[in-house]
């Protein structure tokens, strides 16, 4: 698939911006602070209907407005698809073909995006937070049923913790009530988990070629899903909710002592080993970078196996962060492969030589150039 046509209307920083892209590679180009990035994030919106920088809607809306719209034509092999965006005061709305969705994750899956910024280096050594995040984002975009378990499970986790606490202030004393929520979120949590091995497990096949090859074969990569559950208890969706209803039995007056819950996909994390060690602890920064390097690329083709489309990527001025040996690698690895929004500050850190045919969109202050 690729984005075709965009369109922002008091967007961040861009009042009335139309913009044709190429279906390879284009690079959005500018100094700093310039709309490089907003641009980014505003593709990043149409597909995932939020930004990978704030949670409030606000932010994304000029502060001029009252509302802002972002729109885009996608091609896909079966047709053109028409996406909307509208944020306003009241939340956002989300249209398909002109058709107002009324599940998010009805939308979510029309256009899919992987995006790369310097912070996505962190992936490997930063917090299970940022781990579990990049799971959720991208297994969602890639299985809506994934998406909705998630929404589902989040909702009543959300339900259990204010009635964990509820029983730890004494202001609830009904624990059969505590047993039902523990059964929804065990048969949730359970589908997830599952579905978070299989997809990881074909990750991983594609992410350790991709490692080997930076590495000249001499690193290999794994990853390992981290959790309170044995091994043995992973091997279906009713084990691991066996499992997990186990572990909501056995420490049930903990969770109330604590007043919040301690066991599920919530709190699991994801590591990341090379020649048998953990990457976060013992890894130089460059395995550490070349570890979440792989991860994003692999993600291209597994996507693409998953929704038989390859996803639109998105490249935050990740270049400069990168060596020559995995500059090269990336550029070779995307090169009219997927379609590639690149944004930078200037092109003399780029080996041009590997980009073929680039459209590049000059940026300053929320305008856009096309160089013809």
């Amino acid at each position: 698939m690729n984005l075709k046509e965009l369109k922002l209307r008091h967007f961040r920083n861009y009042s009335d911006v139309e913009v044709t892209f190429s279906p390879s590679i284009n690079v959005l180009l500018g100094n700093n602070a310039q709309g490089k990035t907003n641009m980014l994030e505003a593709i990043y919106v149409l597909a995932l209907t939020r930004s990978h920088r704030t949670s409030n809607n606000r932010d994304l809306i000029n502060w001029q407005s009252e509302s802002a719209q972002v729109y885009g034509e996608i091609e896909k092999e079966l047709g053109t698809t028409k996406l909307e965006i509208d944020l306003g005061k009241k939340g956002k709305k989300a249209k398909v073909n002109h058709l107002e969705q009324a599940k998010l994750s009805s939308y979510v899956g029309e256009l899919n995006v992987i995006l790369f910024a310097p912070e996505d280096l962190s992936i490997v050594k930063g917090a299970p937070t940022i781990r579990r995040r990049f799971m959720d984002m991208e297994f969602g975009q890639m299985s809506n049923q994934y998406l909705y378990n998630n929404a589902q499970y989040r909702k009543i986790l959300k339900q259990r913790n204010n009635y964990l606490k509820q029983l730890q202030m004494k202001e609830a004393k009904d624990e059969l009530y505590l047993d039902v929520l523990s059964d929804q979120l065990a048969a949730y949590g359970a589908k997830i988990i599952f579905q978070r091995l299989e997809l990881l497990e074909k990750l991983q096949g594609w992410a350790a070629n991709i490692h080997a090859g930076i590495s000249q074969d001499k690193e290999v990569l794994k990853f390992k899903y981290v959790c309170a559950l044995k091994k043995k208890d992973q091997s279906s969706v009713d084990d691991i909710y066996q499992a997990l209803t186990d572990l909501f039995a056995e420490n049930k007056q903990k969770e109330i002592r604590q007043g919040s819950t301690l066991y599920g996909p919530h709190r699991d994390d994801l590591q990341f080993i090379i020649n048998g060690k953990d990457v976060s602890t013992f890894g130089s920064q460059g395995q550490q970078r070349t570890s979440a390097l792989s991860v994003k690329l692999a993600e291209i083709d597994l996507m693409k196996e998953e929704t038989n489309e390859y996803p639109v990527l998105l490249l935050d001025d990740v270049l400069s962060e990168l060596d020559d040996n995995r500059q090269t690698h990336l550029l070779k690895s995307i090169q009219n492969k997927v379609q590639t929004f690149l944004t930078t500050t200037s092109l003399s850190g780029i080996a041009r030589d590997l980009i073929e045919d680039p459209k590049i969109f000059n940026i300053s202050s929320g305008q856009v150039e096309s160089e013809e």
